[in-house]
């Protein structure tokens, strides 16, 4: 894509995070990869809903401003961003939110490890519960490092969810079928309990992510074998 088309997909991305009810005044934040050590981030201090491409800002691989307009930064969450990034090469884009449903499981304190969705377990696969940090301090970024070989998508404890990918479509879906799975789920144990798929058909579903060419990281890969057994 070009530089011009990445800056309006970054705030059709923002503006559908604030319609959907995943971010609320100022929460949130986007980043995208656009060259070598090089990330288009949503500034600090705005709603999602009102970000235009000319107020997105650059910045480097240590979260330092390259561009912006006169006043704005980058938001503090920025480390964050930043470490997804260098432990994942193979990352083009950081989406952080606050969906109800997920950010309800963070809330709880309890990780989305259920294999109840043949979607879910085959394009995202367990979601953890990563310890709590305070916002805007180096905490965020160690606590979520131990996560990221091994997940697409984390939750963080008493604040909300994380989703990386190869680019800022798959990052966004990834949220999205995480609040999904997150609002089935909580139907499911208000109608009298969440059911897991067998482990059978959780290494099958695995193992069409191949041929669906899902890119990324699944913690399924370390958990189920091909003989059954953990590794």
């Amino acid at each position: 894509m070009r530089y011009q088309e990445i800056r309006e997909q970054v705030c059709d991305i923002c503006y559908k995070m604030w319609q959907l009810g995943w971010v609320a005044a100022n929460d949130g934040n986007v980043t995208v990869r656009v060259a070598e050590n090089l990330y288009l981030a949503t500034p600090t201090g705005m709603s999602k809903a009102f970000i235009t491409p000319e107020k997105l800002l650059l910045v480097d691989g240590t979260g330092a401003v390259v561009e912006a307009m006169e006043g704005l930064r980058p938001s503090s969450e920025i480390k964050m961003h930043m470490r997804c990034y260098a432990d994942r090469p193979d990352i083009g884009a950081v989406v952080h939110a606050h969906p109800p449903g997920a950010t309800g499981f963070a809330v709880a304190h309890k990780p989305m490890d259920m294999y109840n969705m043949i979607e879910d377990v085959a394009v995202i696969g367990s979601v953890p519960l990563t310890p709590y940090a305070t916002p805007s301090t180096t905490e965020v970024p160690e606590r979520i490092a131990p996560y990221l070989q091994e997940h697409d998508v984390v939750l963080l404890e008493n604040h909300g969810a994380l989703a990386l990918g190869a680019d800022l479509i798959t990052a966004f879906y990834r949220m999205e079928s995480l609040e999904l799975w997150a609002k089935i789920t909580i139907n499911a144990v208000i109608l009298g309990g969440s059911h897991d798929i067998s482990r059978d058909n959780i290494q099958k579903l695995i193992d069409l992510r191949s041929y669906y060419g899902v890119t990324g990281k699944h913690p399924g890969y370390k958990k189920y074998s091909a003989d059954g057994e953990g590794v």
